[in-house]
């Protein structure tokens, strides 16, 4: 049996900034771009994710006790996470058609309007890639500068779902509240995701971003 706690290397009765904490560390370690494998990336983000619904709900997802939560499939071996759904809109847009960042049915507006595919549109977050690998990877060009959680020129709006973020320099607690990330290392918790990215010209921003970075198209 492999456990959620067992993953992370922290004990049952572990809190919510240990948690945070072991998980911080242990992704990044298994990060196949530091030496780890897919495998090990995957299995760490899923026990992070069983842990993270225990401290907001009380309980896993389905209502089992974490400690009884077996990681491994019939075979012994990590269950694999599958990739995550996520429907992006470009602020560029909002802010052109007069829309509010906190509209309920932003998304549904931007269906009906004649955006392009690169302002509005969906793609698919590998267990390996951060959301700004996932875009560049799938072809379209989001701002961002360090890589390295020390700007937010790369931050995005969390609409809907859970997007971790493993290393922070520069988010001040009351943003990422609001539901503010960092794309560069935010991983996704859930199947599905909403987000606004390019949020970096909004005014609340403008003292975390720096000097325009590179943009690229792969």
């Amino acid at each position: 049996m492999v456990s959620p706690f067992d993953v992370l290397d922290v004990d049952e009765d572990a809190d919510e900034a240990a948690i945070e904490r072991a998980y911080r560390d242990r992704v990044k370690e298994a990060h196949p771009d530091q030496g780890g494998t897919v495998e090990e990336f995957q299995l760490v983000r899923r026990a992070y994710r069983e842990l993270d619904d225990r401290d907001r709900n009380g309980e896993a997802d389905d209502g089992t006790d974490p400690a009884d939560i077996d990681l491994s499939d019939d075979e012994g071996e990590a269950d694999a996470v599958q990739p995550v759904r996520v429907e992006f809109l470009d602020y560029a847009a909002i802010d052109d058609y007069g829309w509010s960042l906190d509209d309920d049915d932003l998304f549904r507006k931007a269906s009906h309007a004649d955006l392009d595919e690169s302002a509005h549109g969906r793609l698919l977050v590998h267990p390996d890639e951060s959301l700004l690998e996932a875009a560049e990877n799938r072809g379209f060009a989001w701002p961002f500068s360090c890589r390295g959680g020390a700007c937010a020129n790369c931050a995005v709006y969390l609409v809907e779902g859970e997007l971790s973020q493993p290393t922070d320099h520069i988010m001040p607690e009351e943003l990422a509240e609001r539901g503010f990330r960092l794309s560069c290392n935010g991983y996704p918790l859930s199947d599905d995701l909403k987000i606004v990215f390019n949020v970096k010209q909004l005014a609340e921003l403008d003292d975390l971003i720096l000097p325009p970075g590179p943009f690229t198209r792969r």
